[in-house]
C-alpha cells in the first residue's frame, strides 16, 4: 500500500514561489557580498564622497564671491550718490561765487571819487532779460548827515529805437524810496519786443516832486 499526501495546487504554487524568492534573495546577497569583498563599489563611493566635498567647496566660494560682489555694488552706488551730492555742492558754490562777484563789482562801482552832500544815484545798470523785458538795478545813496531820513520816489525811462525810429518808454514810477544811508533798487520794465533799448534814465524826486538826483546809463 502506498500513502500519498494530496496538497492543493494553490498551496503547491505558493511553496514553489517562496522557494524561488528565497533563492533569489540568497543570490542577491551573495552578489552584493562578493562586490564588497572584491572592492568594486569602493572607488565609486570614494569618488562620490570627493565630488560632494568639491561641490560644497564650490558653493562656499560662490557664496563668498556673491557677498563680495554685493558689497562692491553697494559701495559703488554709495560712491555715485556721494559724487552727485558733491557735484551739486560745487555747482551751488560756483553760483554763490558768481553772485558774490557780481555784488562786489556792483558795490565797487559805488565808491565815489568825490563825496557830495545829498542824494545821489550810483551803479545804474540795465540789461535785456527777454524780448520785451529789461531788468535794471541801481543804488540810491544819501551822503552827509545820515540821521536825516530821505523819503521820495524814483522813475525809470528807457530810450532807444523802435522800427528804426527814435523811441522812449513812458516814465515808470517805482515804489517809494525811504533811506538813511543807501537803498538798493531793482526791477523789470515791460516794453515792445522789437524796441532796441540803448539807454536807461533814472530820476529821484522828493515828496514834493522836486528832482534831487538823476543818472543815465547805456545798456
Amino acid at each position: 500500500m502506498i500513502v500519498r499526501s494530496h496538497l492543493p495546487w494553490p498551496l503547491r504554487w505558493a511553496l514553489v514561489g517562496l522557494s524561488l524568492g528565497f533563492s533569489a534573495a540568497i543570490a542577491l546577497w551573495a552578489f552584493e557580498t562578493g562586490k564588497d569583498i572584491a572592492g568594486l563599489d569602493r572607488p565609486a563611493k570614494d569618488e562620490l564622497a570627493q565630488l560632494r566635498v568639491e561641490v560644497a567647496a564650490l558653493r562656499n566660494e560662490r557664496d563668498k564671491a556673491q557677498s563680495v560682489a554685493n558689497t562692491a555694488e553697494s559701495l559703488l552706488k554709495a560712491g555715485e550718490v556721494a559724487q552727485e551730492r558733491l557735484a551739486e555742492q560745487v555747482r551751488l558754490a560756483e553760483a554763490d561765487n558768481l553772485e558774490l562777484k557780481a555784488d562786489l563789482g556792483f558795490f565797487q562801482r559805488l565808491l565815489p571819487t568825490e563825496v557830495t552832500p545829498g542824494v545821489t544815484v550810483r551803479a545804474l545798470q540795465a540789461e535785456l532779460k527777454a524780448p520785451g523785458k529789461t531788468r535794471y538795478q541801481l543804488l540810491v545813496m544819501q551822503n552827509g548827515n545820515s540821521n536825516t531820513e530821505f523819503v521820495g520816489h524814483y522813475e525809470i525811462v528807457l530810450v532807444g529805437t523802435l522800427d528804426g525810429r527814435p523811441w522812449s518808454s513812458r516814465p515808470v514810477r517805482g515804489k517809494a524810496l525811504q533811506l538813511r544811508q543807501y537803498a538798493r533798487v531793482e526791477g523789470v520794465i515791460d516794453h515792445p519786443e522789437h524796441a532796441v533799448v540803448q539807454t536807461v534814465q533814472v530820476r529821484v524826486t522828493d515828496q514834493k516832486g522836486q528832482l534831487v538826483a538823476a543818472q543815465t546809463a547805456k545798456t
